[in-house]
């Protein structure tokens, strides 16, 4: 059977246009010839970048792609963005699971992991997952650097308000006194330093005698810790405890003249006999005093035994 050219012409266009079909298809996730896949649906209200040539992947394995990024037309969620995509795989996951949108290196490409969850209803294609969006590097660095630039910006305004203060403080005046009070610290740095350069000197004359007076003291500590020696091998506990019995026999001899016993407690506390004593006392000192002024009356002395006339008590003259 001969092929004519017309039948020649519609098969190359037929498959001219399979194979558009399938090109379009491939480009928006698609492939004809794969098994029959499974389209659900998520929302968000950034997709950053999420396109119909990104994957869709299940636990790291791709499983699907995005098969279309459209606007939502509710007017409840103007502005939404509604992600449709398809999952090639036989495993059975509930509506509860999660479609996260994370970026898949650091040049910003993003795709689509479907986290899935067991507990619940089984999704059923045409249903909505909730969606999530996980930070990407960049995002979660600025994150972290937004404290840190809020402390350096707070760190810089309080540096700017220190250096206006500083200009507000630093006046014609004040700098004057500042340079007054340097140049003064100067000299006093100066009168240091001749004042240290005598020191050294007066050091270095005196070396000898500073010599003999180190060497003097410590001989002396010396002489000490001889001496410190000799009082340690010395019978100094006996003397201190034979010193400790004699106070002790002090103080029992002042306590038994305290209490009266013996003559001298006798004469402190008897006022019989001190009366006694004080008055023989003062007839002994008149006796002496009589014997004084009228020897005669006591003493009888003759070289030729004449008797003695008797004693006549002088009378006073008016």
């Amino acid at each position: 059977m001969k092929i004519t050219r017309e039948l020649k012409t519609g098969i190359v266009a037929v498959a001219i246009i399979a194979l558009f079909i399938w090109g379009y298809n491939y480009l928006k996730g698609l492939n004809l010839f794969d098994a029959p896949s499974k389209t659900y649906f998520t929302e968000y209200k950034d997709v950053q970048g999420l396109n119909t040539s990104s994957i869709v992947s299940l636990n790291g394995v791709e499983v699907g792609k995005i098969i279309a990024v459209k606007f939502n037309k509710d007017a409840a969620k103007r502005g939404w963005l509604t992600v449709e995509f398809s999952v090639e795989t036989d495993l059975e996951f509930s509506k509860n699971s999660i479609a996260k949108i994370y970026s898949t290196s650091l040049m910003g490409g993003k795709s689509l992991a479907l986290v899935p969850s067991f507990e619940g209803e089984i999704a059923k294609p045409g249903d909505f997952l909730q969606g999530e969006t996980e930070a990407d590097v960049i995002t979660s660095v600025s994150e972290n650097l937004k404290p840190l630039f809020k402390k350096v910006e707070s760190a810089v305004v309080s540096a700017d308000s220190v250096l206006v203060g500083l200009n507000e403080i630093m006046d014609a005046k004040t700098r004057a006194d500042l340079k007054s009070t340097i140049a003064q610290l100067n000299a006093t740095m100066l009168n240091f330093n001749a004042i240290s350069k005598s020191v050294n000197e007066m050091v270095a004359t005196n070396k000898e005698k500073l010599g003999n007076t180190l060497t003097n003291a410590e001989l002396m500590t010396s002489n000490f810790a001889k001496l410190s020696d000799t009082l340690a091998n010395s019978n100094l506990g006996t003397t201190v405890k034979n010193l400790e019995t004699t106070v002790n026999n002090l103080n029992s001899i002042l306590a038994n003249v305290e209490s009266g016993e013996g003559t001298l407690g006798k004469l402190l506390k008897d006022e019989a006999m001190y009366n006694n004593l004080t008055s023989a006392t003062k007839e002994l000192d008149e006796l002496l005093r009589e014997m004084k002024l009228h020897p005669k009356r006591f003493v009888h002395f003759s070289l030729f035994g004449k008797k003695e006339k008797a004693y006549v008590p002088e009378t006073k003259k008016e």
